[in-house]
């Protein structure tokens, strides 16, 4: 018999309060970075492998706030891949619902879709720089195809997986292939499309990165690649903490989108939703009901 409970606890074993959590996670912090700061000053730790913890935040204060320099390159940097992710996005969702419309354009267009998805982005990267330059473009253009696949193939079988129930209720209610697909096919395919969303905008942003390593003159990736080869490893780790920082911010935002968009999946949520369109429903038939 299990000894794991329906909330997923361990029997006899107290759930922690959640001051108490975040004091548990602020101690391993301590002893974590407290460890790697005294190992870097006592020289156990090689600097040109793993710089300081107190020497990355200097940098970091530094690029952020004394000279500025990393802003410019920050705003590039999300500028690629924020329209890589729009470009890349809008094809494979445009292609995949064409594809759950027509079984013929499915059967041959498929095929290639997955050619895309299996060729690794960085080994295409030589040919779309020499194809688009040296400029935005071709960070654009990468993060395109570094993101296009994971929205194609999550909206494709999100709209070809629906509840057979549902389709035949829609049916039997006599309704038209665009009520359909407007209210059938989308709602029941919004968790899953949403879940490749969340994965083609981290892609973006490794695409952009991959192809400012290989050729540009601002973006936090080329930024980083300057300070490695200067052997400036605070200044690097300081670049990487960027590029996290920038993918969790992307990150949260997909993830208050799902928050908003796929209300029904949560409580609170949907209690609050509900309420909302029932004082709209109210406001606007107030008078009929009165009457």
């Amino acid at each position: 018999m299990s000894d794991i409970g329906s909330d997923g606890v361990l029997a006899g074993v107290k759930e922690l309060s959640p001051v108490q959590k975040t004091l548990a996670h602020g101690l391993v912090f301590l002893v974590l970075f407290g460890g790697w700061e005294l190992g870097s000053r006592m020289g156990y730790v090689n600097e040109l492998i793993m710089p300081a913890p107190t020497s990355i935040a200097y940098r970091l204060y530094e690029m952020f706030f004394v000279t500025g320099s990393i802003y410019w390159h920050y705003i590039i940097t999300m500028y690629e891949a924020t329209m890589g992710f729009i470009i890349g996005v809008s094809i494979g969702m445009g292609l995949a619902i064409t594809a759950a419309i027509s079984p013929v354009f499915r059967r041959y267009w498929a095929p290639y879709a997955v050619v895309f998805n299996v060729t690794p982005g960085i080994a295409v990267t030589p040919f779309i720089i020499a194809w688009f330059g040296f400029g935005w473009s071709s960070k654009i253009a990468l993060a395109a195809l570094v993101c296009f696949f994971p929205p194609f193939i999550n909206t494709l079988t999100g709209l070809l997986n629906i509840d057979k129930d549902a389709t035949e209720l829609f049916r039997s209610l006599g309704s038209t292939k665009k009520q359909y697909f407007q209210k059938c096919q989308i709602p029941s395919a919004l968790p899953i499309i949403i879940a490749g969303l969340k994965l083609a905008m981290t892609g973006a942003l490794i695409g952009t990165i991959v192809a400012q390593f290989f050729s540009a003159s601002e973006g936090v990736g080329i930024l980083m690649q300057r300070f490695a080869f200067r052997l400036n490893m605070d200044g690097s780790f300081a670049a990487l903490i960027v590029m996290s920082l920038m993918g969790l911010s992307l990150f949260t935002l997909m993830e208050y989108m799902d928050y908003k968009v796929l209300y029904w999946r949560r409580h609170s949520r949907m209690e609050e939703v509900s309420a909302k369109r029932k004082k709209q429903w109210l406001k606007q038939n107030g008078d009929m009901s009165q009457a």
